[in-house]
């Protein structure tokens, strides 16, 4: 079983930065997708940013040149790094994880790839 545990959500102004990040615990099969999603209060879930284990990245436009997802294999760790927030990013925030794929399709990873597992949520605020 895989447990995976976000961190570093938090209130900032507009402009502010923030770093998620989720730890993955128990057994990492080596092929793999990690994607961070968000839902805000009265809206869908939307998939923010992916990475897999062939190195594939893939990002929302509504993020794209803000942030920026990386992983530490040796720590079984992913991070979101989120610059610029903006209001319109305030959201809890999920770490997913999928095992045995990765994603075919950056454009639509977050509707083709089957996340197993999920995060227990951190919140992000971000204030005008």
């Amino acid at each position: 079983r895989v447990q995976l545990v976000e961190s570093g959500g938090g209130s900032v102004q507009s402009g502010g930065s923030l770093r998620l990040s989720c730890a993955a615990f128990g057994y990492i099969h080596s092929s793999y997708c990690m994607g961070w999603f968000r839902q805000a209060p009265g809206k869908e879930r939307e998939g923010v940013a992916a990475i897999d284990s062939d190195g594939s990245i893939s990002y929302a436009d509504s993020v794209k040149g803000r942030f920026t997802i990386s992983q530490d294999n040796a720590k079984n760790t992913v991070y979101l790094q989120m610059n610029s927030l903006k209001p319109e990013d305030t959201s809890m925030y999920y770490c997913a994880a999928a095992f045995t794929t990765t994603m075919t399709t950056l454009a639509t990873w977050a509707l083709e790839v089957d996340f197993g597992y999920w995060g227990q949520g951190t919140q992000v605020t971000v204030s005008s």
